[in-house]
């Protein structure tokens, strides 16, 4: 175990900060563009990595809140329904307001073994958040290749 300790007055607000401009990102796509819109044939549709990022923070809470590590399991994707999309991500950004505060500040400092190698717990939570915001940067330039703004990435409340 490493010394590193992560209080929840840093981690939490930094995290939801980026949950609620992704969640703004998902809801600037017009209903019928979220889950098919392409800017080419090789890259998904953004609503597919959002669902993505949905599954990645879930394995990130389980191992951070309840020591599961394991393998993940993805499973299809859940549905292509916008409005169902934001009530699964409020109530997980819900779980990260109310769980992740409980969180030991030493458990970050704990070396974990996880399907993409052996890395500190902070590594795992910071790896899932920095892959939120790649996903989330294509969402973006989805939006702009449509003609729509997106949302200001530096407006995170």
């Amino acid at each position: 175990m490493c010394a590193l300790r992560v209080p929840a007055s840093v981690l939490v607000p930094h995290w939801l900060g980026h949950r609620h401009v992704t969640r703004r990102v998902i809801a600037a796509f017009p209903e019928d563009q979220l889950f098919t819109y392409r800017p080419t044939e090789t890259l998904r549709p953004f609503g597919e990595m959002a669902w993505e990022l949905h599954g990645q923070t879930a394995y990130t809470l389980r191992g951070l809140l309840h020591g599961e590590w394991s393998r993940p399991t993805w499973p299809p994707l859940p549905g292509t329904d916008r409005a169902a999309l934001l009530s699964a991500w409020d109530e997980q950004t819900r779980v990260i307001e109310t769980g992740v505060p409980g969180v030991p500040e030493e458990r970050y400092g704990e070396t974990v073994t996880i399907p993409w190698g052996e890395m500190l717990t902070f590594t795992a939570v910071i790896g899932a958040i920095d892959n939120e915001i790649h996903h989330r940067g294509q969402g973006m330039v989805y939006l702009r290749e449509m003609g729509t703004a997106p949302p200001a990435f530096w407006e995170r409340a």
